[in-house]
């Protein structure tokens, strides 16, 4: 049986400044979470390459990328040690966005994905980027989670640079100053937020 080259993202390009806000919009599908993968390092380009002049964040999404077997303690130390930052330090603002408790000390297999979920972006806050890649996880969770959410990325780190790949206008318009519009594994900017949200509902 043959198979043929499925391509995620083709000849896409575009820069980002420090403090800039990007929104990516796209249907689902469409190449948006390839393209936070890619920025990060967790993928590699087939061709092409990415020039980072920021520090970027591991996408924060629902997948911690830990292995279940760890607990959210050996997340935090890992994290430190990879960062070259104390640990004592890293666990503190991880579980206190997290709010985990006694759960850093069991293994991330036996949490939900709501914990899980805080855990990873917990990790990601307690790291000082110049970038953050934040893919879907805004809209998601209960509503206590969002509210922490928005204030850690829109209120605390204002002056960082942020790449939100999100489904809802209101987020975009609020909060950033241009978008890019993922279709079919092509990408396009946009400086006029609201032309780029009437197109991508006419997606």
């Amino acid at each position: 049986m043959e198979h043929g080259v499925h391509r995620a993202i083709d000849n896409v390009s575009f820069t980002m400044q420090r403090g800039e806000k990007v929104a990516v919009l796209g249907l689902n599908g469409a190449g948006k979470s390839t393209l936070i993968r890619i920025l990060s390092g967790v993928e590699l380009p087939t061709r092409g390459t990415v020039e980072r002049q920021m520090s970027l964040s591991w996408p924060l999404g629902f997948n911690t990328g830990f292995h279940p077997a760890m607990t959210g303690n050996d997340a935090a130390r890992f994290v430190a040690r990879v960062y070259g930052k104390p640990f004592p330090e890293v666990h503190r603002r991880a579980d206190d966005f997290a709010e985990l408790g006694k759960f850093m000390s069991e293994p991330i297999r036996s949490y939900s994905s709501g914990m899980q979920a805080r855990l990873a972006f917990g990790l990601s806050l307690a790291i000082d980027f110049d970038c953050y890649l934040v893919d879907e996880v805004i809209g998601a969770g209960d509503q206590r989670f969002q509210r922490k959410s928005h204030e850690e990325l829109f209120e605390k780190r204002a002056d960082r640079a942020l790449l939100l790949a999100i489904h809802s206008p209101e987020i975009v318009r609020n909060y950033c100053s241009k978008a890019l519009i993922v279709h079919r594994g092509r990408a396009k900017s946009f400086d006029d937020i609201e032309l780029a949200i009437e197109i991508y509902r006419g997606l």
